[in-house]
């Protein structure tokens, strides 16, 4: 067990200080996974038997994980536009090679480290993978430690826009959540707050390399999204066509 010093600045940055506390405390260790895992969920006794086989079974497999729930019905395999080659920072598992080539968590006060970390593997040519055969409990609505809902949504919408989110999708990000109650006063404060990062010109602590990934990403979505509904087909958020990446 490793213990710090209370912090007088919560912020998330912090978190990637721990993280690599408890790395240095393994790294001499033979291992070909490690795992990040949040305090506040909750999971099968065999979750991680399950996501240590899929690794076993794809070595193009980095990083991996599975989708979540939280209390009220929301599930992140329906109501999330991310997709299923997104995998959530409460439970994060990456190969020591995929980890090692992307140069581990990066800090950013402002969150989105577990994010900048899944899709910089993708750019750099591994697969994510987000599986829906399993699942874990969030037990608190995400990113309201200190805030509530609607000023987390908010909060998410200058995250999308400091991370390199494209104004096109976050305004079928921002459509989508209005459809689905209750949330449509969600869905407004999420737009506010990309719109308010959009005219303060909030710092980007993404490279324009992965700006221009993660945007190439969103584009050929929303193409198959759209191409779907032209179709007359049902649309599934979590598997419409979304860039895989392929070991390099």
């Amino acid at each position: 067990m490793i213990e710090f010093p209370v912090r007088k600045e919560r912020n998330f940055a912090a978190k990637v200080f721990a993280f690599n506390a408890g790395q240095e405390k393994v790294k001499n260790l033979d291992y070909e996974v490690i795992a990040n895992l949040d305090a506040d969920v909750s999971f099968d006794a065999d979750h991680f038997e399950f996501l240590l086989n899929e690794f076993h079974k794809d070595p193009r497999l980095g990083v991996a994980g599975t989708v979540f729930e939280e209390a009220g019905g929301y599930s992140s395999a329906t109501d999330s536009f991310e997709g299923q080659n997104h995998v959530s920072g409460q439970c994060q598992l990456f190969r020591r090679k995929c980890f090692e080539e992307i140069g581990g968590y990066q800090p950013n006060k402002a969150g989105g480290i577990d994010w900048m970390a899944v899709t910089t593997a993708r750019m750099i040519g591994w697969k994510t993978r987000s599986f829906r055969e399993k699942s874990f409990f969030h037990h608190r609505s995400l990113g309201t430690a200190e805030r509530g809902r609607i000023a987390s949504s908010f909060s998410y919408g200058e995250k999308d826009y400091y991370l390199g989110g494209h104004p096109v999708w976050e305004i079928c990000r921002v459509g989508f959540r209005m459809t689905r109650r209750p949330y449509l006063i969600e869905g407004l404060s999420l737009g506010s707050g990309y719109l308010w990062a959009f005219v303060t010109r909030q710092h980007r602590p993404v490279s324009k390399e992965l700006m221009k990934f993660h945007r190439k990403e969103q584009m050929q979505k929303l193409r198959g999204i759209f191409k779907s509904l032209l179709r007359l087909k049902s649309v599934d958020s979590f598997t419409s066509s979304q860039a895989s990446g392929s070991v390099k």
